[in-house]
């Protein structure tokens, strides 16, 4: 079922986030992450492509499952994140997913009913901006990068966040030969 593939998807995004900081990029820094271009004349450690996803991927969850389903994948990406990531990255890593997707979830719970892309696209900014001044402050004691990340968690959370909108839209079309909601 595909609500429990976007939990799948949020959850793996952490693990995933930490692999890519410390292994792909187009430089890594000595004893810093490995950084990617996301703008002219701005750069970001890489696993910004990941936590962009994960933004709209709980969202996703929440949608799909419930908000206890995604507070439960938070703490369990928070676990993930603390076994699997660098020992540098543990604390950093735990501690600005935890926050960064609680203050996700704050903001997007009360505007969803309201309006889904605006509460997607507002909690999104909010989580993004958190989990980047938090793992950039303690994981490498600057935020030389917070540019960079916060630019290029918005451009990724717009991207999945417009597919996502899109699909659901293309999923039930009404076919006015039968009158009945067709799946695609």
């Amino acid at each position: 079922m595909i609500k429990y593939g976007y939990l799948a998807v949020f959850i793996l995004t952490i693990p995933a986030a930490n692999w890519l900081i410390s292994n792909i990029g187009t430089v890594c820094v000595p004893n810093g992450p490995c950084l990617v271009p996301v703008a002219p004349g701005l750069m970001a450690p890489s696993g910004v492509l990941m936590i962009g996803l994960a933004l709209v991927m709980r969202d996703a969850v929440h949608e799909h499952l419930g908000a206890k389903w995604a507070a439960g994948a938070i703490v369990v990406g928070a676990i993930i994140s603390g076994v699997l990531a660098p020992a540098a990255l543990v604390i950093a890593s735990a501690t600005a997913w935890l926050f960064a997707e609680a203050a996700d979830m704050a903001v997007y719970t009360p505007l969803r009913k309201r309006n889904i892309a605006a509460a997607v696209m507002m909690s999104g900014i909010v989580g993004a901006v958190a989990d980047s001044v938090l793992f950039l402050w303690l994981a490498f004691g600057s935020l030389d990068f917070l540019a960079g990340q916060v630019v290029a968690k918005i451009y990724i959370s717009a991207i999945v966040a417009v597919f996502l909108w899109y699909r659901s839209k293309r999923m039930f079309r009404f076919d006015s030969s039968t009158h009945s909601a067709k799946g695609s």
